[in-house]
């Protein structure tokens, strides 16, 4: 996999984190990929500040929202609301095919017994036949989210070449804290009711004190990962980017 190494880069104060994340945002969306760029997003606990972002550049920036047909009522009820909110014109939502469904999980229940081709079939596949029109796309991940993001750069490349930016790489989570209150942004109505990192319904707990933020996805599993950021080179090999 391509990608900017960055790792060893001197520690920003909070004010430059802000800005590099800003001024990535915007030489891609304006210059390097203007109209052929997307964010994707699952309004989760933390995708309002990415939104912001992004809405303070182009509002009409396409952000493409996995609804995968499991997610908390909470979280579509967010969606609606800071769509609104930020003036985004460009919403897709991006779901499963009935036909997907019905073929490989048509009860249900695929979740509890392989929850890697569950995220495959409700998550990955989808987004992926989303985002074939896009030469790149705008990722919310940060390096101290978890271990395998540790060393997150701020450019890299998917395996079909399309660009892929994480431009909130190098924020700490009171970076993300401090941009919310600063500028008023709503939060996620299950954040204060303990669920600091949200996925869909069946596969996201309440994180006791203590806990790390995403102690609560595919809890008692050693799934870190819904799926959307490994390499898919057909629907049979699968390896983490």
């Amino acid at each position: 996999m391509l990608h900017e190494v960055d790792f060893d880069a001197p520690a920003l104060a909070a004010p430059d984190r802000e800005a590099e994340a800003a001024d990535l945002l915007a030489q891609a969306i304006r210059h390097d990929f203007a109209g052929r760029i997307a964010l994707v997003s699952s309004l989760g606990a933390e995708s309002v500040v990415l939104l912001h972002l992004v809405a303070r550049i182009n509002p009409a920036t396409p952000v493409l929202f996995n609804e995968t047909g499991m997610l908390f009522e909470e979280t579509l009820d967010y969606q609606r609301k800071v769509a609104a909110r930020l003036g985004l014109t460009a919403l897709q939502i991006v779901r499963p095919t009935r036909w997907h469904l019905s073929a490989r999980d048509a009860g249900g229940q695929l979740y509890g017994a392989e929850a890697d081709a569950c995220c495959t079939l409700r998550k990955r596949e989808p987004l992926m036949r989303a985002l074939a029109p896009f030469s790149a796309w705008i990722t919310g991940r940060k390096r101290f989210q978890n271990r395998d993001r540790s060393v997150l750069p701020l450019r890299e490349m998917d395996e079909v070449g399309r660009v892929k930016l994480n431009p909130l790489a190098r924020w700490r989570p009171d970076d993300i804290q401090g941009y919310i209150a600063r500028h008023d942004l709503p939060r996620h109505p299950l954040v204060a009711q303990g669920f600091p990192s949200i996925g869909c319904r069946p596969c996201t707990t309440r994180v006791a004190p203590g806990e790390d933020m995403r102690a609560g996805r595919w809890r008692g599993s050693e799934k870190t990962e819904c799926g959307i950021h490994w390499m898919l080179r057909d629907d049979r090999t699968q390896r983490r980017a």
